[in-house]
């Protein structure tokens, strides 16, 4: 994708949810989409032709994150009522509600195979949950963090996360090794690049990092934006090319991924008012 082909505004406004819309995430292949909010509802979409075609609602407070397996069968969503539900996407049916957080949740992500969910919550832990057992209780549950886990990364064996502890912490399942990068800034979401080689992470600097996987080293940082107070959401295009985010501005911002040089930039929303998190965890305490 050349800086030409970069979107400067919106293709289509979809529009139903009643209240704040706390993530929207595009399926496997880009044909549908699925958002989620505060009104405690997730609604699936064809946002090429603007087309609201299913809503799904269970969860008893805020849905916070959505995330649906590669054959389109299957979702998983978390938010404020501590919970992680597992759908059936064809009949809207609630298949399994896992609790076990403390907190809320604001992150889920299925692995490759859609076997296993992954969540991280306000309670600094990523639970690991098995969608193939009749079982609620996870099976893995990593608590090393010292303040709320905000983003998930999953690769065939290991599971990313950022916190806002500062640090974004790659765990090895097989090995079971952990490493942790520590950004010395809250972070508040974290995407793999395609070539699986580098993350990038968002920080509450108003900074994006680039880090190299295998070494843990700085490669590049992106500004010009607005990231103090909340969770915006940020990843590198198909073509490894360009880093996009969001500003608190309602803006979208566009990098090139080698200079960092802002590419485009355009006003794609009003201004944001979803705090990333609690107060206290935004201070830095832990208690």
């Amino acid at each position: 994708m050349s800086a030409g082909d970069l979107p400067t505004k919106e293709a289509n406004v979809l529009k139903g949810h009643e209240g704040a819309v706390l993530a929207a995430r595009f399926n496997a292949d880009g044909n549908y989409c699925l958002s989620c909010g505060k009104d405690r509802t997730i609604r699936l979409w064809n946002p090429h032709r603007g087309i609201h075609i299913k809503t799904y609602k269970s969860h008893g407070r805020e849905v916070r994150d959505v995330h649906v397996t590669s054959d389109n069968s299957k979702l998983c969503s978390c938010g404020g009522d501590r919970q992680v539900f597992y759908w059936d996407v064809a009949s809207g049916r609630v298949i399994r509600k896992f609790r076990g957080h403390d907190s809320e949740v604001n992150a889920v992500k299925f692995n490759e195979y859609a076997s296993v969910v992954v969540s991280a919550g306000y309670d600094r832990s990523l639970r690991a949950w098995d969608c193939r057992s009749h079982s609620t209780e996870p099976i893995q549950i990593i608590d090393t963090f010292l303040d709320s886990v905000m983003s998930i990364g999953l690769t065939k064996s290991e599971i990313i996360a950022g916190s806002v502890d500062g640090t974004v912490r790659t765990f090895d399942m097989r090995i079971g090794r952990e490493i942790s990068d520590d950004l010395g800034q809250p972070v508040n979401c974290i995407s793999l690049s395609n070539d699986g080689n580098c993350i990038l992470a968002s920080c509450l600097d108003s900074t994006l990092r680039l880090l190299d996987r295998s070494s843990g080293e700085l490669l590049q940082e992106y500004k010009g934006h607005t990231c103090k107070s909340f969770k915006m959401d940020c990843c590198i295009t198909n073509t490894d090319a360009h880093v996009t985010g969001g500003s608190e501005d309602g803006s979208v911002f566009f990098w090139d991924l080698v200079d960092a040089s802002v590419v485009s930039n355009f006003r794609a929303h009003a201004a944001v008012c979803v705090p990333v998190a609690k107060r206290e965890a935004l201070e830095g305490h832990s208690s």
